[in-house]
């Protein structure tokens, strides 16, 4: 799972979804997207822009909503800072659920259920 510690939606999801040791949590943070991970997460999700936070602050302050943004510019903006990733994003059972809206975390929520099975 890669979220923010402190991220009280973060955490809202991972109480929701009973998440717990069996994941490994790393902090984005304290410990930054590698350009390999992100590479892996934009192929399970399609693209890099379905990982990209339009919600960020970072993303209002820079005025991008103004900017026409391609697959490389998504690609280096989350590499440049953490807050333009969508967050929390989880892998699990090869798929990957991304941000913490009530569908993703209800299907995460599904798949988890599966495995228990």
């Amino acid at each position: 799972m890669f979220y923010l510690q402190n991220c009280d939606t973060s955490k809202r999801v991972i109480k929701k979804a009973g998440l717990g040791d069996e994941f490994d949590f790393q902090d984005i943070k304290k410990k930054p997207l590698t350009p390999q991970q992100l590479d892996e997460l934009a192929v399970m999700a399609g693209s890099y822009e379905a990982l990209f936070s339009r919600r960020s602050r970072e993303y209002q302050k820079r005025e991008l909503k103004n900017e026409y943004l391609n697959e490389k510019d998504y690609r280096n903006l989350i590499l440049e800072h953490y807050s333009f990733l969508k967050r929390p994003v989880v892998v699990y059972a090869g798929q990957v659920f991304i941000g913490s809206g009530e569908k993703v975390v209800n299907q995460l929520i599904n798949e988890l259920e599966k495995e228990e099975l």
